[in-house]
C-alpha cells in the first residue's frame, strides 16, 4: 500500500509541478508605434519593448518600406528590456514593415514582424506599393519540451508501477 501510495505522489507530482522559466521565450510587450497603426507624421523612431532583458549583441531592429528597401537608421539603442531605433532617412507615405530578432534568456531566438503606414497629407506616397508581409510571430522548437518531459515522466512512473506490481505477484 505505501509504494502505491509513494508512486501516485510521484505521478501526482510530476503533473502538478508547473514548467520551469527556463522554457519561457522573450515575447513582445509594446511598440511604438504600434503594430497596425496609421500615422498623420513619419516617425523618428521605433521603440520595442520585451519581456526579457536584451542582449545588444544578439538583437536586431528593421524598419523597410513597401519596396522592401531598409530605411536608414542608426545601430539598435539596447537598455534592459527595450529598443530604440533611430531613424535617420526620410519615409514617404507608405506601409513600412518593423522586423525584430532577439534572443531569450534559454538561447531561443525570437523573431517577428509588424506593420504602419504613414499617411501625411503633406506628402506624396511612396512610388513602389507591393504588398508586405503578414505579421508574424515566428517562435517554436522548444514549445514541446515540457510535454515531451511529462509523457516521458508518465511512461517511466507507469513502468516503475507496472514492475513493482509484478515483483510484488513473484513473491
Amino acid at each position: 500500500m505505501t509504494r502505491r501510495l509513494l508512486v501516485a505522489l510521484l505521478v501526482l507530482g510530476a503533473f502538478l509541478v508547473p514548467g520551469s522559466p527556463a522554457w519561457a521565450h522573450n515575447q513582445l510587450t509594446y511598440a511604438e508605434p504600434a503594430a497596425d497603426s496609421k500615422l498623420a507624421a513619419p516617425p523618428t523612431s521605433v521603440t520595442l519593448r520585451f519581456v526579457e532583458t536584451l542582449k545588444p549583441d544578439f538583437t536586431t531592429i528593421v524598419v523597410s518600406g513597401a519596396n522592401r528597401q531598409r530605411v536608414p537608421s542608426t545601430p539598435p539603442a539596447i537598455q534592459g528590456n527595450t529598443g530604440v531605433l533611430t531613424l535617420t532617412g526620410e519615409l514617404a507615405n507608405g506601409l513600412y514593415t518593423v522586423a525584430y530578432r532577439t534572443v531569450s534568456v534559454d538561447g531561443h531566438a525570437v523573431q517577428g514582424s509588424y506593420t504602419f503606414v504613414v499617411d501625411d497629407p503633406a506628402k506624396p506616397a511612396a512610388a513602389i506599393a507591393v504588398a508586405a508581409p503578414s505579421s508574424s510571430s515566428k517562435d517554436g522548437g522548444f514549445a514541446m519540451i515540457p510535454v515531451l518531459i511529462a509523457v516521458s515522466a508518465g511512461i517511466v512512473l507507469a513502468a516503475v508501477a507496472f514492475f513493482l506490481r509484478m515483483r510484488r505477484r513473484q513473491v
